[in-house]
Order: C-alpha cells, then sequence, then structure tokens
C-alpha cells in the first residue's frame, strides 16, 4: 500500500484538518519529514496553501482546529499545534492551545516547525508591521543597555536600522552606541 493510500483510509479521503473533500494530496510536514504515514498529512489544497502563506490566512477556516487538534494522529496534533500558535492572537486559538495535551515527544517535534519557520522569518514590530534594513522604529519600554551604562527610554527614536539573522534583534544607533535591540519591544515609525 502506498503512503497515499494509507493516507486515504486514515482520513476517510477527507482533509485531516478541516475535513474537506476537494483537492486533496499528501503533506510532508517540516522541517524534517521522511515521507513516511506518521510524519506526512492528507490535506485540502486551502488548508497546505494558508500553512505555507501562499494564501491569506482565512481565520474562520482554522476554527476547524477545534476538532482536528484531538486527533490521535501525531502528525496531526502537532499540525494543529503549529497553526494554533500562528493564529494564537485570536483569543479562541489562545484557549484552544491552553486546552491540548502533547506529549512530550510530539510538543518537541510541533516546536521544531515552530523554531525553524520563526528562524526563516520576516522580522516583526510589537504590532506584527514587517521591518526591513533602514527602516525607522520607536522604543514602546525603557530598555537597560547591557554593556553601556545607559537606558534606552521609551519614545526614542532609532533610525536606519540592520536586520540581523535572527528575525527577534535588529541593530541600530541609541545615544551614538550600536545595539542590538528585541523587535518585540519597537514600533515601526
Amino acid at each position: 500500500m502506498s503512503v497515499e493510500q494509507a493516507l486515504q483510509a486514515r482520513s476517510n479521503s477527507q482533509c485531516e484538518l478541516c475535513t474537506s473533500k476537494d483537492s486533496l494530496s499528501v503533506y510532508l510536514v517540516p522541517p524534517e519529514s521522511d515521507g513516511s504515514v506518521q510524519q506526512t498529512a492528507y490535506l485540502c489544497a486551502t488548508c497546505i496553501d494558508q500553512i505555507n502563506g501562499d494564501q491569506d490566512m482565512n481565520l474562520n477556516h482554522w476554527r476547524c482546529l477545534n476538532d482536528s487538534m484531538w486527533s490521535q494522529e501525531p502528525v496531526i496534533q502537532v499540525l494543529s499545534y503549529r497553526m494554533l500558535h500562528k493564529l494564537s492572537s485570536e483569543s479562541w486559538a489562545q484557549d484552544a492551545i491552553d486546552m491540548l495535551y502533547l506529549e512530550d515527544n510530539v510538543k518537541h517535534w510541533a516546536e521544531q516547525g515552530i523554531a525553524a519557520e520563526q528562524t526563516n522569518g520576516p522580522t516583526r514590530d510589537s504590532n506584527g508591521t514587517e521591518l526591513q534594513a533602514g527602516d525607522n522604529v520607536t522604543l514602546i519600554k525603557d530598555l537597560k543597555v547591557k554593556g553601556a551604562n545607559f537606558i534606552a527610554k521609551q519614545g526614542t527614536m532609532v533610525r536606519g536600522i540592520s536586520l540581523t539573522d535572527n528575525p527577534e534583534h535588529i541593530e541600530g544607533k541609541v545615544n551614538g552606541t550600536k545595539i542590538v535591540l528585541v523587535s518585540a519591544y519597537l514600533k515601526k515609525a
């Protein structure tokens, strides 16, 4: 039996996340799927496109996670956890994350994918706005600067930022000193 046939049997020929019966295909779960039934899912084109970021996120579509997160299949639990994490700014998604219990190895697998995505993702400010090299940002809270004897005050403008390899950090000059700042404490000006 092929992987696709096994997935069709496991899923009753429907998307394992939203239960759609249209445009189904095998989805290799990143970051390191070996192509086995245990590390693949049978998903519809809509779910795949939104997971991969090829299509704008439809919040109502993902309400299906309230059901799929209870799947007995670890791979579906992983995908559900990752999507709920992406949607965690929505109260219903955060409530679902709080209710969800994952075995340690399943949670580790789910978080590996989240970490890989964040490493490769864009740098965003505290409001979720994507930051680019050369942007100007404003500090949204006072920050004690390690190694320099000053505090960067809330409201300080940092002009012409530089991006780093870590999407959670940017570089910029404050009080004439080049420092690394956490993007969560910044707002694009």
